[in-house]
């Protein structure tokens, strides 16, 4: 029989999944090994040592094969997702010349010459001279020239996880379209590196040479190599199919393909997505993604740190859950939605702003989290409905600003991600944005869309839409409650609309004080 299933590696914040997939979507094996997502040496400062992701996805891809009933030989093609903006620098030997920075990483470039010439007049015009300022500040390159120049001279290529790792199985430098997020001079409209008139240089001065080659999403980007298969199991001659970043992928894998599915991602980073054949900048300057799907575009509102205030709140004051559940030999999450449960929706009018870290225009940059309404009914149990509740506010003030610009409306929702395991986040989501929220087939929706990826590169599925068709579905469904949406929607629009533009000249008078 002519091999037909995909292997999909997934190289995630916590940990990377080596993960088989049959043409219909089904999860045939598993293996999944945890990573130390990062190490700091000073505050704000994330890092990791390339070998660390490598050594993973050797280790997922040789436990899968010890799995019962997996046969390499079923293997048609290969696809990898990574997190994004993730960056690491290669010297011409293609080891890396210092640690990955990773994409929690938080260092800054002050003082650097703004945009000048035609552009800075045309930003200043437009009042995004701002905007400008706070990305070339972000950008890592520009922290590593400064700072690291001789690092930044001996660079051959300076690449995403997804192009190094890339590199590790095919040996070439080369890298997905769909994986381009970052700071980097691309053209998100056209999905190729800037031109070089495009004021993206002047805001990251770089040789142009040190940029892989870029990929159609679909399209081959090599063979595993003979040195690639001895290290991770995999057939050695088996094409690499080109996917996208781990977001966009997870999109595709929710079955996102049209505009009027939302897709909300309940990751470490919180997300609203939805597929474009436009390209639309929801926020002025802040463009579209690439999406898993050649030619179109993922309009994304995100909510910075996300689910990870689920982990703050578990740290900081779940231990009794933590160590109960221990005991028991059951996953703290089914305490703690015990916990949430017994509140009401809208937590006694306790309300939650969920900007522990800030955005850049969305909100702006003086952005700081806030919880109002305490009264002496709050427990740390409406605290953790109100993180809850405060992150499906927040995406659903993401998804009206996206329908105000797109012009459509999405009718159905799909949840993915850790947080989507919840059913009362689930319920909430639903509630809150009074549309059905359904979780897909399958909780590695992020594997199963590069696995989508491949099965159309390698001739599995005609498109992309056969594919989904065929691989996608939904799970668990959950339909609002009209009473809760009702309680939801008058503290949406009289309480949560109005606390940032209330709180924002007290977050501004932060900012001055030292």
């Amino acid at each position: 029989m002519a091999p037909e299933n995909i292997l999909a590696i997934d190289n995630g914040t916590q940990s990377v999944r080596a993960l088989l997939f049959d043409p219909r979507g089904n999860l045939l094996a598993k293996a999944r090994i945890p990573i130390e997502p990062y190490y700091s040496t000073a505050p704000g400062l994330a890092e990791q040592d390339p070998q660390v992701f490598w050594n993973a996805v050797c280790q997922a891809c040789q436990a899968l094969w010890q799995m019962p009933g997996v046969d390499r030989s079923s293997i048609a093609g290969v696809a990898l997702t990574t997190q994004r903006s993730t960056l690491i620098n290669l010297g011409k030997d293609g080891k890396p010349l210092r640690p990955a920075i990773h994409w929690l990483d938080q260092r800054r470039t002050e003082g650097l010459p703004p945009v000048s010439g035609l552009w800075g007049a045309a930003f200043a015009l437009a009042g995004a001279t701002q905007t400008v300022n706070y990305l070339q500040a972000e950008a890592e390159w520009n922290w590593i020239r400064t700072q690291q120049p001789e690092v930044a001279k001996n660079t051959h290529k300076y690449v995403y996880l997804s192009g190094y790792l890339t590199y590790l199985l095919t040996g070439r430098l080369v890298d997905s379209v769909g994986c381009q997020v970052g700071y980097m001079p691309f053209d998100y409209k056209k999905h190729r590196w800037a031109s070089r008139i495009d004021w993206k240089w002047q805001v990251l001065p770089m040789d142009p040479q040190i940029l892989p080659d870029l990929v159609p999403q679909a399209q081959p980007l090599g063979e595993i190599t003979t040195e690639a298969s001895a290290a991770t199991g995999i057939p050695a001659g088996l094409p690499l199919i080109a996917a996208a970043a781990d977001k966009a992928c997870e999109v595709l894998g929710s079955g996102c393909l049209q505009p009027q599915y939302g897709c909300l991602s309940y990751g470490t980073t919180a997300t609203f997505n939805t597929t474009h054949r436009r390209y639309i900048e929801v926020i002025p300057l802040i463009p579209p993604y690439p999406s898993a799907v050649p030619g179109a575009y993922d309009l994304e509102l995100q909510i910075y740190r996300g689910y990870w205030m689920v982990n703050w709140f578990k740290n900081e004051f779940g231990l009794r859950e933590e160590r109960l559940a221990h005991e028991r030999g059951i996953e703290p999450e089914d305490l703690f939605d015990e916990l949430v449960e017994q509140i009401p929706p809208g937590s006694q009018g306790l309300v939650l702003q969920p900007y522990w870290s800030p955005g850049l225009r969305s909100p702006g940059p003086e952005a700081r989290g806030a919880i109002i309404g305490f009264g002496d009914v709050h427990t740390r149990a409406h605290i953790y409905r109100a993180i809850l509740e405060g992150l499906a506010y927040a995406l659903r003030e993401g998804a009206e600003r996206t329908t105000r610009r797109s012009g459509v409306r999405p009718t159905e929702l799909r949840v993915a991600g850790g947080g989507s395991q919840s059913k009362t986040a689930m319920q909430i989501t639903a509630d809150i944005f009074g549309l059905p929220a359904a979780r897909p087939h399958v909780y590695e929706a992020s594997g199963l869309g590069a696995a989508i990826d491949a099965a159309v590169g390698v001739g599995l599925h005609p498109n992309f839409e056969a594919a989904v068709a065929d691989m996608t579905r939904v799970g668990d469904v959950f339909e609002p409650n009209p009473k809760a949406q009702a309680v939801y929607d008058e503290l949406y629009k009289e309480v949560y609309l109005k606390m940032y533009s209330k709180l924002r000249p007290l977050y501004q008078a932060m900012q001055e004080i030292k």
